[in-house]
Order: structure tokens, then sequence, then C-alpha cells
């Protein structure tokens, strides 16, 4: 018997991946086919989704798509999906209505990215430090863009199984004696410090500015390009000890998520920043805070830990779920609307 969402993807299909600065499109005309890629959309540029399909992929072809799968930069509920740092709402049936769908998927973007996991290769991943991915066992995908995101996948009677979270969300707290010193020089979002407060590009400023605060040092850097730039360089000694720290806590962070699910299978890096700072990642303090989990050490050294260097792999994620949906255990309950 046909599932329900094999049924009803209906080819040409608009995949989208959302997130709070950018938004990346591509129209695949057919299972397995090779996308039409569009050029990004920067989000503040168009009041609505709408508009920004509209400029940015429609008036640029002439297929039209009958199903779209988008990824968003946050929880999918109810009817009206406000992104977390970002301020499109998406409506279905809107989407529906606007550009004549005979249906739409709405996945989380870290979802997405899990479901592109198994198919990568060799060649789509930057190794950091020892360790390998077992077959068929759990994978956890976490990234810092403009939010911090994570998502994990697990294989079972043999079906990959996305799960979707808001694993960026969870409380940070300190380890060492300086984090101790440093925490109350961190500048809180919605009343605590969470792993998104620190980890990811305004998280990387907090960083500076806390570390800046604690040293009573100068901060005249104003980006997160800036600090990155300047720590990996070494020509800032707040932004080196910035970056050191960002490496550390997104190491202690990615070894928590693999100790919850036992991801033997991998724990991979994607966002907008974990290439940009592979040579930080690399230094040694990523991989010593992520095996740092006595009594478990011995099993997180085992465990690979990689960035992803395929270019567009929540894209590729959304592609390979539309080509072969019995592949995947994605669950589609109020995540589905129909004409």
């Amino acid at each position: 018997m046909m599932d329900k969402a094999a049924a009803d993807i209906r080819f040409p299909v608009l995949i989208g991946d959302i997130g709070g600065t950018n938004a990346r499109f591509a129209l695949v005309s057919e299972p397995n086919a090779e996308w039409e890629r569009f050029p990004d959309v920067h989000t503040n540029d168009y009041p609505t989704v709408e508009a920004g399909i509209e400029a940015a992929v429609l008036a640029r072809t002439a297929l039209r798509p009958k199903t779209a799968i988008l990824a968003l930069a946050g929880p999918i509920a109810g009817n009206q999906i406000k992104l977390t740092n970002c301020d499109w709402i998406f409506e279905p049936s809107r989407l529906i209505s606007r550009f004549g769908l005979s249906s739409v998927i709405l996945l989380n973007d870290f979802e997405a990215l899990s479901l592109g996991l198994p198919d990568l290769g060799p060649g789509d991943i930057d190794p950091i430090g020892t360790g390998r991915s077992a077959p068929e066992r759990p994978r956890v995908v976490v990234g810092p863009g403009t939010g911090l995101g994570a998502g994990a996948l697990i294989h079972a009677r043999g079906t990959w199984i996305p799960v979707p979270g808001e694993g960026g969300h969870v409380d940070l707290g300190p380890v060492s004696e300086r984090d101790f010193a440093l925490w109350p020089h961190f500048e809180m979002s919605f009343g605590r410090i969470s792993a998104e407060t620190l980890l990811c590009g305004p998280g990387l400023m907090r960083v500076y500015r806390g570390i800046a605060s604690l040293e009573e040092r100068p901060a005249p850097i104003r980006t997160p390009a800036e600090v990155t730039a300047a720590g990996l360089a070494g020509d800032d000694p707040v932004a080196v000890a910035a970056l050191d720290f960002f490496v550390t806590h997104l190491g202690r962070l990615a070894g928590n998520l693999a100790l919850v699910f036992v991801a033997t299978g991998g724990v991979y890096l994607a966002g907008g920043i974990s290439a940009k700072i592979a040579p930080a990642l690399k230094s040694g303090a990523f991989r010593e805070a992520f095996v740092a989990k006595d009594p478990h050490r011995h099993l997180l050294e085992g465990v690979m830990t990689a960035i992803i260097a395929r270019p567009d792999p929540a894209l590729a994620g959304i592609a390979a779920f539309a080509a072969d949906p019995r592949r995947f255990g994605v669950a589609l309950e109020g995540r589905m609307w129909q004409a």
C-alpha cells in the first residue's frame, strides 16, 4: 500500500531551506533529477515568504512546482508557523492558494539536514580528529549559524527516522574555573543562558564582549565575522580567547548530544559558521571537550566528528526524501497540507 507522502509528492517539487538570515531554494523536476538552484534570498529583503519565492524562484523559471517541501529554522506547530530568528510567517494554505500547489510539507531545518546524512560520502565531510561512523547507527547533526540547531537520525526496522528537536535551546552551564568567572559577564537571552545564547553568530559576539569585560580589555570588534577572522589570525587576544571558548563549548554540547543518542554513527557539524572556523575546530579543543565525558570517554573516542563539506546539505536531505519517501520515517501529521 502506498504511503501518504509517496502518494502526495507530485513533481516538480520546490525545496527550500529557510534560516534566520538566508533562504535557499531549488526546483526538482522529477525524482533523482539534478536541482535547478536559485540565488540565496536574504529574508530581510522581502516582507513575506511568498514574495521571496515569487522574486527569487518563479520569476527566474518557467517551471511551476506542484509540491513544496520547506525546511524551517524552528518548531513546526499549527497553521501559522513563525521562525525563531526570522519575521516570515508560514501559512501553508496561503502558499497552496498563491502558487497552485497540490501539497505543502514543512520540516524542521535540522530534520532536513539529518535526512541527508546517510548519503554523505568521504568527499562530503571534513573529519575532526579520530573516530569512525558505524553503519546504521544513530547520528547527530548540530550547527551554529544565525541560531543554533540540532537533530538526530535513527535507523529502525529498515527505515531512517529523523528526530527533530530544539537542542540548541538547552541550558548551557559553566564547567571550568574560568567558565565560572566568565558567566556573570555574559548577556542572557530570554532571561537565561542557553546553548544558542553563546554558540551562534550573535552568541560569538556575546562571548567576545564577556571576555573583554572580565579581562578589562577593549572590545572594538563589531561583527562575528571579524571575531572569527581575528581569532584565526591571532590578531586580537580577546578574539582568540572567544574562538577557543566557542569551539570548546560547541564540543561539550556535541558530546552531550552524542551521549543522549549513543551516536556511534557520527556527529556532524553544519551551519554557516562550522566550515569557516574549521582550523579552530581542528585545533584539539573541540575534540577534547567532546570526549571528556567520564565515565564514557572511551565510548566517545570511537565516535566520528566531522564538518559537513557538501554544499546545501539540507536541500540534499529534502531532495532525498522527495525522491523516495518510503526510505524515511518522517512523521507528517500536522506538517502536511493539501489543496
